[in-house]
């Protein structure tokens, strides 16, 4: 399983995890960003690079509830059709391709901390 992007991401602007993701499945919502599960190569160059500690393995999601919210919140985000979308993003190859998307899922919408 990838890396997810949780919480503790969102309403943070600092983009260092899209910097080095050699493989560039890091994609911009509105408040927060998202790994495509389908492109990460389980490298983890990101998750030291998180300032707030927001990056994590996905295989730890199965004993957090927390974490597996948003790791099935990170699947929605690439598998179901986003707000103002008809279909969904899918697999893009690349988040450079597609820039920032200025579009959350609902979860990361109405979440407040």
């Amino acid at each position: 399983m990838s890396y997810v992007i949780g919480a503790s991401c969102i309403d943070v602007t600092d983009r260092a995890c899209l910097d080095v993701c050699p493989v560039d499945c890091i994609y911009v919502g509105d408040r927060k960003s998202y790994i495509n599960a389908n492109e990460c190569i389980d490298c983890g160059a990101c998750e030291p690079e998180c300032p707030v500690d927001a990056i994590f393995a996905g295989r730890t999601a199965r004993s957090d509830e927390g974490k597996a919210r948003f790791a099935a919140d990170s699947i929605a985000f690439f598998a179901e059709p986003l707000p103002g979308r008809h279909t969904p993003l899918g697999d893009p190859g690349g988040a450079g391709a597609v820039g920032d998307l200025g579009v959350d899922t609902a979860l990361v919408s109405a979440y407040r901390p």
